[in-house]
């Protein structure tokens, strides 16, 4: 059964929106934990648009599941990873003009500057993971980097309807089962809602969901707890 990491970065951007202290992100991932998610997962943009270094650092400290923290391969952010160690760093492509992650980090194309990111990141004693999209040649390589995991890019899959979205699964799937033959855990995220969520959460050896914006947006509704129960509710019976 899949792991839930709850994202939380966009309670952090209701409170940005007004640059003011609420609502918390600190205690969502308190509520959050109370719900049932298994880890707790934020993103420290280079721009800190939403999570800040002082949530990050209260996080380390309160957060009694696990922290994961996702982040750019820019030195400095590296940096503060390596001091606070969470229990996981995901590494993700950045870009300042974009409005979330619109895609996978692209491994191949500059593999050295992947490496000396997870291997800093291993040595302060971290897992990593690396956000790729479900491309064999993306899996290979980030074997190659010595990840722990791979964290396989869900927004095409989210994004597509009826027959395209059967496309966009089997993609998922086959480069699920790569990446446990090559040694890797398998995590998913992007754009999983409460309608798409159950068959990603059945490919087999899934071990980690990271979801934010979809429970966000059901809190508004129903609260930050219920919105986290139903979502592990459907993850447990997938």
């Amino acid at each position: 059964m899949a792991q839930l990491g709850v994202n939380i970065d966009h309670v952090a951007t209701l409170r940005q929106a007004r640059r003011t202290y609420e609502p918390d992100p600190v205690y969502a991932a308190y509520i959050a934990e109370m719900a049932g998610a298994d880890l707790i997962t934020v993103h420290l943009r280079e721009d800190r648009r939403h999570i800040q270094e002082r949530d990050l650092r209260l996080l380390r400290q309160t957060v009694s599941t696990r922290l994961n923290l996702e982040l750019s391969c820019e030195p400095e952010v590296v940096a503060i990873a390596c001091e606070l160690r969470p229990e996981q760093a995901t590494l993700v492509p950045e870009r300042r003009e974009e409005v979330t992650t619109e895609g996978g980090l692209d491994v191949c194309s500059d593999p050295q500057r992947v490496q000396r990111a997870v291997e800093a990141l291993r040595a302060a004693g971290m897992e990593v993971s690396l956000f790729i999209d479900p491309a064999a040649e993306q899996v290979r390589q980030a074997a190659q980097l010595h990840a722990e995991s791979v964290e396989l890019h869900t927004g095409s899959y989210a994004l597509a309807r009826g027959c395209a979205q059967q496309d966009e699964l089997s993609r998922l799937v086959d480069a699920g089962a790569l990446a446990v033959s090559l040694g890797l855990k398998l995590h998913a995220g992007h754009g999983l809602n409460y309608h798409n969520v159950q068959p990603v959460a059945k490919i087999e050896h899934m071990n980690e969901l990271n979801i934010g914006h979809s429970i966000v947006a059901r809190a508004v509704f129903v609260g930050f707890q219920q919105a986290v129960q139903e979502m592990k509710r459907l993850i447990t019976i997938a």
